[in-house]
């Protein structure tokens, strides 16, 4: 491995240079970072910096290719089947400078965090669906959803002891709410620390647990949650209750409840946004004379003129007859689309009148024919 090409720096790079190229690698790949890191990189990046951060091992590095002397072999052993996983807090102790002074800067000083007790803990975010019909998504409606969750629990109020026990400090990490450990690496002493799995980060524990709940401060219950549905909603819309989730730890708040809206299909309407489509068909001598006919919407039957001349495929646009906008008083509209139909079959009659009329329109040399489309 190129140490230099490990840490991005031409090999004529300053001190301070490979120092704050392996800071921004650290805070990338490091396996705590908000990014999940990278465990493979961050040892290449941290066996890179022990080399060239080091005079003495760079000047060797840059003479043989490779760290010869005291300690492990830099140029191929790595870190001699260490596992850097799982650290939660980590510490690096070189007897001053170096890597412990990068982790201090970039990872807040593992002793000091390692003293930091954890504190209330917001409950869970839960999620659910709630399936509507389509005129209840237009219209609004509240649902009655059944939901199970982590309460509070009434025993306890929240504090996991017994009525009427005292809550105590936790022996196991002397209410510190961490476990510390030291491990000797070839680069000195890692100290590392996690959460007490006794008090769980709180240090102190109830020296009695409560019957209800069994120390843990909430409990499971089945409980029915009204939820109102605004009119207007859309398909696949998600409505927010804040503090309808799931209770949280050591007193914390509770989370979140999101409910995802499914809305169901309609056979007579189609909708887009917020306008109502639909299909209306008329007769040819309506789309030719022009008629008042009667459409159907979602908020109840009304009267559509159709102008003399109507061509197949005209739009009409009636407004306000379409849903709601949310939090509104405004409607979007009904669109009716006209399809002129065509007689199939005709009457004796209805057949001398269409030739009468082919002959007022000038249609001298028109030849009408017995059979129709389809035949």
């Amino acid at each position: 491995m190129d140490y230099y090409k490990a840490l991005g720096v031409e090999k004529n790079a300053s001190e301070e240079e490979i120092k704050k190229a392996y800071r921004k690698h650290a805070m990338k790949y490091h396996p705590d970072s908000k990014g999940g890191g990278d465990e493979k990189k961050f040892k290449e990046m941290t066996e890179a910096y022990e080399v060239l951060g080091d005079k003495q091992k760079r000047s060797q590095y840059d003479q043989f290719g490779s760290v010869r002397g005291g300690g492990p072999n830099f140029g191929g052993a790595g870190f001699g089947g260490f596992d850097f996983s799982g650290f939660e807090n980590v510490h690096f102790d070189f007897g001053g400078g170096g890597l412990g002074d990068v982790f201090d800067a970039f990872f807040g000083g593992g002793g000091k965090r390692g003293r930091r007790k954890s504190g209330p803990a917001k409950g869970n975010d839960l999620e659910m669906i709630a399936r509507v019909s389509f005129e209840e998504a237009i219209f609004g409606v509240t649902k009655e959803i059944e939901i199970t969750r982590y309460e509070t629990c009434d025993r306890c109020k929240g504090n996991g002891a017994e009525p009427g026990t005292p809550i105590v400090t936790c022996e196991t990490c002397q209410g510190t709410g961490q476990q510390v450990r030291l491990q000797r690496t070839p680069f000195g002493q890692i100290q590392t620390s996690a959460v007490c799995p006794e008090c769980e980060g709180s240090g102190r524990i109830p020296e009695k647990k409560c019957k209800a709940c069994k120390g843990e401060g909430r409990v499971a219950k089945s409980s029915i949650l009204k939820v109102k549905i605004p009119a207007g909603i859309e398909h696949e819309a998600v409505i927010r209750l804040n503090g309808k989730g799931e209770a949280g730890l050591n007193g914390g708040e509770y989370g979140d409840l999101f409910i995802h809206v499914s809305v169901g299909a309609s056979k007579e309407f189609e909708r887009v946004k917020n306008e109502i489509h639909t299909t209306q068909h008329i007769h040819l001598v309506q789309a030719v004379l022009g008629d008042e006919i009667e459409v159907k919407t979602v908020h109840g039957p009304t009267k559509l003129t159709i102008p003399a001349g109507t061509d197949s495929g005209k739009m009409f646009r009636l407004k306000g007859y379409g849903v709601p906008k949310v939090s509104s008083d405004e409607k979007g509209d009904h669109v009716v689309a006209i399809v002129v139909d065509v007689p199939k079959r005709l009457s004796r009659k209805e057949k001398e009148m269409y030739e009468q009329l082919a002959k007022e329109a000038g249609l001298k040399d028109i030849k009408p024919q017995n059979k129709t489309w389809f035949q």
